[in-house]
């Protein structure tokens, strides 16, 4: 699945997911976010992780608000997604 939108800052990105889900009054639309860092390692690849030094929560923290602010203007079928 592709992210609809995606915020870096530095090695750190917010990667936003629509995902539909089943309810009683039909199917519905709800967005997620996917909090990641990237990083090589000693043999050059490229991973990711989901933990976070110090130094790389400011990051962290600001890529998180992009995505909310985001979430927050998109339409949605109720005011609880």
């Amino acid at each position: 699945m592709k992210p609809v939108k995606v915020f870096r800052f530095g090695s750190i990105s917010a990667s936003v997911f629509e995902n539909e889900i089943d309810t009683e009054g039909g199917a519905k639309s709800l967005l997620s976010v996917n909090l990641q860092r990237r990083y090589r390692d000693s043999g050059g690849q490229w991973k990711s992780n989901t933990s976070f030094t110090l130094a790389e929560l400011p990051a962290a923290v600001e890529v998180l608000r992009r995505a909310m602010d985001y979430i927050a203007t998109q339409p949605t079928d109720d005011a609880t997604s």
